[in-house]
């Protein structure tokens, strides 16, 4: 399984990885805010459909040493904030929220081991939108594997902006 994304259509991402369990584990990664910091953002921990959720991004914090937000990315810079929708909790399968678009983590135990296929649908048709969602959830998803397997991450930024170059080779 590469860890690499891929387009479905423009509008669409997928990722798919294969993580340790158990699945409640994985599932409490993804919707716990304290958790979900440690990889994602933080925020709060709402569950039930219709529930809105605060995120609250660190990104220049994740992974080591901790680094300065690049100037591309200022506006969502250390501390940024952001809501998102519950669409859909079905636990410890389904996790739907409607954040810039419509983000689906599904999770699948397979063994000891639990399959993470993320999908975000909808989102804006663009090759900047394309190429930056992608490296962020790339990014994003490879810390989640760090924590799982007790390793340290490198740094968020120097990781993302390497992984923006490289899908922007790929990526129409």
């Amino acid at each position: 399984m590469s860890n690499d994304g891929k387009l479905l259509t423009p509008t669409t991402l997928q990722f798919e990885r294969l993580l340790p369990g158990p699945i409640d584990r994985v599932w409490e990664f993804i919707t716990e805010a304290e958790k979900r910091s440690k990889w994602f953002c933080g925020g709060t921990s709402e569950m039930s459909a219709g529930e809105e959720i605060k995120f609250v991004f660190h990104n220049s914090n994740l992974g080591s040493p901790p680094q300065t937000t690049p100037e591309k990315y200022k506006e969502f810079g250390d501390g940024f904030e952001s809501k998102a929708v519950v669409v859909r909790s079905e636990k410890p399968n389904i996790f739907a929220i409607e954040w810039e678009g419509l983000v689906t983590f599904e999770l699948i135990e397979q063994g000891e081991m639990v399959k993470l296929t993320l999908t975000h649908e909808k989102l804006q048709d663009s090759k900047e939108t394309r190429v930056g969602t992608m490296a962020g959830w790339h990014t994003h998803l490879d810390i989640l594997g760090d924590q799982l397997n007790k390793r340290e991450s490198k740094s968020f930024w120097t990781v993302h902006m390497d992984l923006e170059n490289q899908y922007a080779s790929k990526i129409d």
